[in-house]
């Protein structure tokens, strides 16, 4: 899927859809409660599936806003795995019942992610806005469970959890999850007004994953995933990626609930419209796409010896703090 000629790929591995920015949570770090679009018609959605195949994207992943609010998600899945793509989704948990579960298997999704944030349901409910959350979202892991589909586990990492993800892991293998991501605090929408509260010093996120690591090394019945390309400038750091700092623009692209394109969820940016627009002068061409790909060096990270590893760190952190994609990733501890 690489064109030799842009030493890129030709399309994205995966396009993160959102269908819909409403929700039954208002969680404190969400970066899209206050968001508003207009939503797009079934055979709308189904057209922009027709595009995805045509340019022979593998994946898509369904987040929100809560995906199992728009009741055709399970039509698209269907119509989705028809034309050759893989369909995977993130989900509160909080609709997922025994009916929801059967027909996620039946509409053909490989994975469902669930989001759990403490292995304490009080902190978890607290966390996501909403009394009982916890309660529903274990069930959800278990309802996948009990039909077959595999589950994996979402927590985003915060001041709540960073010294009990431990917790979090055994959550997970009590109700046989496969798979746990540890996902970094982003820092846009309402993660950007309570990131004072919510947010970890560079000193923290350090030592945070120095132990994460480590558990992660020594941890075989349970795969444990980062997403924080700021990980990279940590000494001795041997892992590979398919890219070096964000994978956003140059591995995944954002799907907003109208059509248009945004680099990830995290980067309001929008840079054209699935429907509208001519996909491959987007791609190739976009100027937003072509600087988070070829991103200068700014402040501290001149000089830095570690800039060629992470490239800055998450770009979507450095433009909610800086209105700036090449500006260091705050979280540096560098």
């Amino acid at each position: 899927m690489t064109n030799p000629l842009t030493e890129q790929f030709s399309a994205p591995l995966t396009f993160n859809w959102t269908l819909s920015y409403r929700c039954n949570f208002t969680c404190s770090h969400c970066y899209s409660r206050e968001e508003q679009c207009d939503e797009l018609s079934t055979a709308e959605l189904k057209l922009i599936v027709d595009r995805l195949a045509e340019h022979q994207v593998p994946f898509i992943n369904f987040g929100g806003g809560e995906p199992l609010i728009r009741e055709d998600i399970f039509v698209l899945s269907d119509y989705a795995r028809q034309q050759g793509l893989n369909v995977s989704m993130n989900s509160n948990g909080w609709l997922l019942d025994r009916t929801a579960a059967e027909r996620i298997k039946a509409s053909g999704f490989r994975s469902v992610g669930i989001s759990i944030d403490s292995a304490e349901a009080r902190l978890h409910d607290d966390f996501r806005n909403r009394p009982g959350s916890f309660e529903r979202a274990v069930n959800a892991l278990d309802e996948l469970s009990a039909v077959g589909v595999r589950s994996t586990m979402s927590a985003v990492i915060s001041r709540i959890n960073y010294q009990h993800f431990h917790e979090l892991l055994d959550l997970a293998r009590e109700h046989k999850v496969s798979q746990v991501y540890l996902h970094n605090f982003k820092c846009s929408g309402r993660g950007f007004k309570n990131r004072q509260e919510l947010d970890l010093s560079p000193q923290e996120w350090k030592d945070f994953y120095l132990e994460a690591l480590q558990v992660k090394e020594e941890t075989k019945d349970l795969l444990i995933s980062f997403d924080d390309p700021v990980i990279a400038s940590l000494p001795g750091y041997a892992e590979k990626s398919l890219v070096k700092g964000s994978s956003c623009g140059k591995l995944s692209l954002h799907l907003r609930p109208n059509g248009d394109i945004t680099p990830c969820g995290f980067i309001p940016l929008v840079v054209g419209n699935i429907l509208h627009d001519d996909f491959e002068e987007i791609w190739y061409n976009s100027p937003v796409l072509n600087k988070m790909r070829n991103k200068e060096a700014k402040g501290k990270c001149q000089g830095c010896g570690a800039y060629e590893d992470c490239l800055g760190g998450c770009t979507a952190r450095a433009f909610a703090t800086t209105g700036d994609l090449s500006e260091p990733d705050p979280h540096c501890w560098k």
